[in-house]
């Protein structure tokens, strides 16, 4: 049985305002390229080829890429909308590489004083 590896990188997510700054905070973190679309369905697209170069990060099949998000509870209040769409997105990313056949390759690792 082989290792799993997993890739971890920090989301600035003090740097995310509104969406301009999120799409902006992404590609800078993510590597995207430079023809990303700059809206949810480039974002899912990107990542859901981790393995064909859409990012700075080459994700094997079986191993992933862990999008880091410190201060999540910050983040929530103060972007709600572009914290709830991140998690969902990031499973719909998950969903579309299993459709294709593909291992599931994102997670998300949220930290933070959250409350109940």
């Amino acid at each position: 049985m082989s290792e799993i590896k997993s890739t971890v990188v920090t989301i600035p997510t003090d740097q995310i305002r509104d969406w301009d700054s999120f799409y902006t905070v992404f590609q800078a973190a993510l590597g995207f390229p430079d023809f990303y679309g700059r809206n949810m369905n480039a974002w899912i697209d990107c990542l859901t080829y981790l393995d064909d170069g859409m990012t700075r990060f080459t994700v094997t099949d079986g191993n992933s890429l862990t999008l880091r998000i410190d201060r999540g509870a910050d983040f929530c209040s103060r972007c709600r909308e572009q914290y709830l769409t991140l998690i969902e997105a990031a499973a719909f990313v998950n969903f579309r590489r299993i459709e294709m056949g593909a291992s599931p390759a994102l997670t998300l690792m949220l930290s933070g004083d959250f409350q109940r």
